[in-house]
């Protein structure tokens, strides 16, 4: 029996997976028994279907890996796009843009903290080529974030502090699998809101 729980969508018995569902419930098993000690066995019982029929879709739980972190991160970069159209079709300052968009990452971190884990994680999993274009597409978040950031406080980051400030940014939100938690005392939105405001004020404001 796996220790990942049923998929959470009920189903018909003819009803054919879908891959968002293999991955969300494959998501759940790597954060809650780590990559390595899951197997397609654990991930199948908790889809509710065959190990067979999970076969029928993913090779192997590396190629299972690979997708999720495939898509998350295309997500990822969707999301930036998408923040800098919403802030020009808002005509927003820069600084309101930055607040936009870390606000979008927090709201996409809110539902989707298992596929965070594995990016991570579990990146380290998958093959060279594999590994690479997913570190790249990494880089790629980074840097946004750095040319959001340079735009939102010009006097503030230079060429010498940029990497140490999109970090600081970074570790404020990247790590809320860890502690933040959906319905709990404090909002991943009220969150959002107080990382802005250590941005703009800092902890004396």
């Amino acid at each position: 029996m796996g220790q990942c729980g049923p998929m959470a969508r009920p189903k018909s018995a003819s009803h054919d997976l879908k891959r968002e569902q293999i991955l969300d419930v494959a998501s759940q098993c790597f954060a809650r028994q780590s990559f390595p000690a899951a197997s397609m066995n654990d991930i199948a019982t908790a889809c509710g279907t065959s190990k067979a029929r999970l076969y029928h879709y993913y090779e192997s739980k590396e190629a299972i890996l690979f997708d999720l972190l495939d898509r998350y991160t295309q997500r990822l970069l969707a999301l930036i796009g998408e923040s800098e159209a919403r802030a020009e079709r808002k005509n927003l300052s820069e600084r309101d843009a930055l607040s936009e968009l870390v606000r979008a990452f927090l709201a996409e971190y809110e539902h989707s903290a298992t596929r965070h884990v594995s990016l991570v994680s579990d990146t380290k999993f998958l093959g060279d080529s594999q590994r690479e274009l997913i570190l790249n597409r990494q880089r790629d978040v980074v840097a946004a974030f750095t040319r959001f950031l340079k735009r939102a406080y010009p006097q503030r980051v230079t060429p010498v502090n940029q990497t140490a400030l999109t970090m600081i940014l970074f570790g404020m939100i990247n790590w809320t699998f860890t502690w933040l938690r959906p319905g709990g005392p404090m909002s991943y939105a009220a969150f959002a809101d107080e990382v802005v405001a250590v941005m703009e004020r800092g902890l004396s404001g």
